[in-house]
């Protein structure tokens, strides 16, 4: 039976050209810092995203936490999103291992704050009040269906921090997804960011880590975090080496991701009982409504017809990815019809 994976772009493997750099990396101990080919992609990283620094970390949910502990002190708070990832879905661990307040304000449907929003939420100095120690948007924003924030977006952002003397963090997890999808180079997407984390391990599609860039000071105080956090790692080489892998050869390829998220929404739009606007998909992110039947009896549905993913909610996402040919969008496709058509209410 043919098993296509659309739960996440995690589950992507590593290429051969990656599990063959991995094998033959040159490592060292890189909480001292010799480590010749993690050096090498923190390098490319940084000068990739036009930053001085860069710091290789375990996840993006570290690289979001170091970063936040690095602005932010014990008391602070931090202005984001309703729907972004920091908030909703790193289990509180700015507030719970650092102290930090969230100030949620609402992202609209591309995943954007509103400037006037976000100057009116930053607290002035006054002895009752915290601190606004960082702003934070993210880019692509998964909640909001993978939509891309361009640098115009960005930038009124950031301006409307550094009038306030605040730095302003970019989620970028999937920031290459954007990049691609906007024909814009990522260094001109977060040029007006003081900080920037993004993953290697989505759909760059490394088995291990994520990256967090910034200025050098920036970039010290997040390696004492990421210490303390417990993500100071050792022979990192060997996972380092396929990031290096990525960033040569795997970020133009995102664009075969977006050609199929396009035809599984099309296709699906086609499909009674599902609801889906094929016009606001952005990147690899194809989210839809099961309208009609159980989603929980139609995900197991699918699942043992070898298709993996589902909820047992009415809102599902699907994830294209390395690894999901447009075989695999037709193969999906013909199974949501099948299941749709036998086991809906209709």
């Amino acid at each position: 039976m043919r098993e296509v994976d659309l739960r996440s772009d995690t589950v992507t493997h590593p290429t051969p050209e990656m599990r063959q750099a991995m094998a033959d990396a040159e490592v060292g101990d890189d909480v001292f810092s010799d480590d010749p080919t993690l050096n090498k992609l923190e390098a490319m990283a940084a000068e990739r995203l036009g930053k001085e620094a860069a710091v290789f970390v375990a996840s993006g949910t570290m690289g979001n936490l170091v970063s936040v502990l690095t602005h932010a002190q014990r008391g602070d708070e931090i202005i984001v999103g309703d729907k972004c990832h920091i908030f909703r879905n790193e289990a509180g661990g700015a507030s719970a291992l650092g102290g930090v307040a969230y100030n949620i304000l609402p992202n609209d449907e591309h995943g954007m704050l509103d400037p006037d929003e976000v100057a009116a939420a930053i607290k002035p100095p006054n002895v009752h009040f915290t601190r606004t120690a960082m702003i934070g948007i993210e880019n692509t924003h998964n909640a909001c269906g993978g939509a891309t924030l361009t640098p115009e977006d960005t930038k009124a952002i950031a301006d409307v921090a550094h009038r306030h003397e605040v730095p302003l963090h970019v989620d970028g997890a999937r920031i290459f997804n954007a990049s691609v999808a906007l024909e814009t180079p990522v260094a001109e997407l977060v040029k007006d960011a003081d900080s920037v984390s993004f993953c290697l391990s989505k759909g760059l599609s490394c088995p291990i880590g994520s990256i967090v860039v910034g200025s050098s000071e920036f970039i010290d105080g997040a390696r004492k975090w990421r210490k303390m956090v417990g993500g100071g790692m050792r022979q990192v080489g060997i996972v380092a080496a396929a990031g290096i892998v990525a960033l040569e050869t795997m970020v133009e390829r995102l664009a075969e991701d977006h050609s199929n998220a396009r035809k599984l929404a099309q296709g699906l739009s086609q499909i009674p009982g599902i609801s889906i606007e094929p016009d606001k998909l952005y990147t690899n992110l194809v989210f839809f409504e099961i309208k009609d039947g159980d989603p929980a009896v139609i995900m197991q549905e699918i699942n043992r017809r070898g298709i993996k993913g589902g909820m047992p909610t009415r809102r599902w996402r699907f994830v294209t990815h390395y690894g999901i040919t447009s075989e695999d969008v037709d193969n999906t496709l013909e199974v949501m019809e099948t299941v749709m058509r036998d086991f809906s209410k209709n």
